[in-house]
């Protein structure tokens, strides 16, 4: 990593983005609020570490789509995972902030096109495991945004990277999906009603 004035690291601008954007938010969970400090730290001090080219270890960016009534969450039959998870993956040069690179990552992953963000902050953080079958990659730390889309508005495409796309029921989801994604799920909808009951205009 180069050296800025005094000796100071300097970050690369997603890195130091990431790090800002971090530090900005107060989980709702205690837990997280663990994690966000670890992600934080992760992220200012190792090099290009919102990229695949982080050996071993990386930040992602993920979208948790929900439908309007947040009953339904949109999620892929990933490919390489052969399980159902949120749309999302690797964080890209020409990717602006975390959250440009999640709506990128749903667009690409769904086809979608009408979809928005429904929290402008981060509302979940995941460091897993990853198998053998995504190569040099070991762990992915994921950093997932929220996002709402109309099931019934367009139709979802399935991309090259996954085997299929579609709408679940929120306490009904598919039985091939990683442990914890319940939990994901779980934290990143508290996040989302906590975000609107601030944001509800008042009578």
């Amino acid at each position: 990593m180069p050296a800025g004035p005094a000796g100071s690291a300097v970050l690369d601008p997603l890195a130091a983005h990431a790090v800002a954007a971090l530090e900005a938010w107060s989980p709702l969970d205690v837990d997280q609020r663990v994690v966000r400090d670890d992600f934080r730290d992760f992220a200012a001090s190792v090099p290009d570490a919102p990229f695949k080219s982080a050996p071993g270890e990386h930040l992602t960016a993920s979208g948790m789509v929900f439908s309007p009534d947040l009953e339904r969450v949109l999620l892929c039959h990933h490919g390489k995972g052969d399980f159902w998870v949120q749309l999302g993956g690797h964080i890209e040069r020409g990717d602006a902030t975390l959250l440009v690179a999640a709506r990128r990552e749903v667009a690409e992953e769904s086809g979608l096109t009408a979809f928005e963000a429904l929290v402008p902050h981060p509302v979940e953080l995941d460091r897993h495991a990853l198998s053998a079958s995504f190569g040099s990659c070991r762990f992915h730390r994921d950093i997932a945004f929220a996002f709402v889309a109309d099931p019934d508005a367009e139709s979802v495409v399935v991309s090259a990277e996954s085997r299929d796309v579609a709408w679940w029921p929120v306490d009904a989801l598919p039985e091939n999906r990683p442990d914890g994604l319940d939990d994901r799920l779980a934290r990143a909808l508290a996040e989302v009603r906590r975000w609107q009951a601030r944001t509800r205009p008042r009578r």
